[in-house]
């Protein structure tokens, strides 16, 4: 039920777009952003800035040469989305959340149980080598068997 607590919570009308991070949600998402690697330059770019980059190509859709301009540049965002996509951070920040609605949800934090349905988990319309074998016709099959049988010799 919507009350004013809970409109206020979701409120999106003060941030830049509706897909950039609240505080709260950058609050989650911040740990999990790798940290600069000892010995190199030190960054530059806002990494909430990068995240809300992200964001706003996942809600909209754009090509990477739309990202507004108050954003990050289109190729620090890409190649950040490249980094995150390859060491398994955008893994960890899925893991973390699902974990934490899980527990919000009063449910334990991993599945204890799966459940297949026989009718979303289809198998492959056609087999594999061996069904190949069995696609071959009758007829060649019966004169491969009279061709070695014929061989074995009769008694006379």
């Amino acid at each position: 039920m919507w009350t004013d607590e809970n409109r206020s919570r979701y409120d999106r009308s003060k941030l830049r777009y509706p897909s950039d991070l609240t505080d709260a949600e950058w609050a989650l998402v911040e740990p999990l952003i790798p940290r600069a690697k000892p010995g190199g330059n030190k960054r530059r770019v806002n990494e909430r800035e990068v995240v809300n980059g992200l964001m706003y190509m996942l809600s909209t859709g754009c090509q990477w040469r739309a990202i507004p301009k108050d954003l990050p540049p289109r190729s620090t965002v890409h190649d950040y989305f490249e980094r995150w996509s390859h060491d398994g951070t955008f893994g960890a920040i899925h893991h973390a959340l699902y974990v934490k609605c899980r527990e919000q949800a009063g449910r334990e934090a991993s599945p204890t149980a799966a459940i297949i349905d026989s009718q979303s988990v289809r198998g492959a319309e056609k087999g594999g080598p061996r069904s190949i074998l069995r696609a071959t016709t009758r007829a060649r099959r019966s004169r491969a068997r009279s061709a070695t049988s014929s061989s074995t010799g009769r008694a006379s």
